[in-house]
């Protein structure tokens, strides 16, 4: 599996890739939502994508529309520190798949990977 973290506090990225080099290939690192469409142009075979949804300049939902209009496919799974009321149905609405509050519990990360992916 090839996953692409989209994450602008390196605390939580280093946490992230370190739960994740264990069941992929390859994990990719961005810091904002343009970094994340390029990536995803550059890389069309990326599985699953982890959005943290309140970035400086574009939004997370921004990113996963924009990314949604050239790849329909790919797993995108919405990640959000400030829990607001609406904010799973707006994930959703956005194109991603799934939605995870932070802190990430990694049990509950890896029953969502599970969901769509043998691993």
């Amino acid at each position: 599996m090839k996953i692409l973290i989209v994450e602008d506090d390196i605390a939580s990225c280093l946490l992230l890739t370190r739960t994740l080099k264990k069941i992929s290939r390859e994990v990719l690192q961005v810091k904002t939502g343009i970094e994340a469409i390029d990536a995803c142009r550059n890389n069309p075979d990326v599985d699953l994508i982890l959005m943290d949804i309140r970035m400086p300049g574009m939004t997370g939902y921004e990113a996963t529309r924009q990314i949604r209009g050239f790849n329909k496919d790919v797993i995108i799974i919405a990640q959000t520190a400030e829990v607001f009321a609406g904010d799973k149905e707006k994930a959703i609405e956005a194109g991603c798949n799934e939605y995870l509050s932070k802190p990430i519990d990694q049990d509950e990360l890896m029953v969502l990977i599970r969901k769509y992916f043998s691993v």
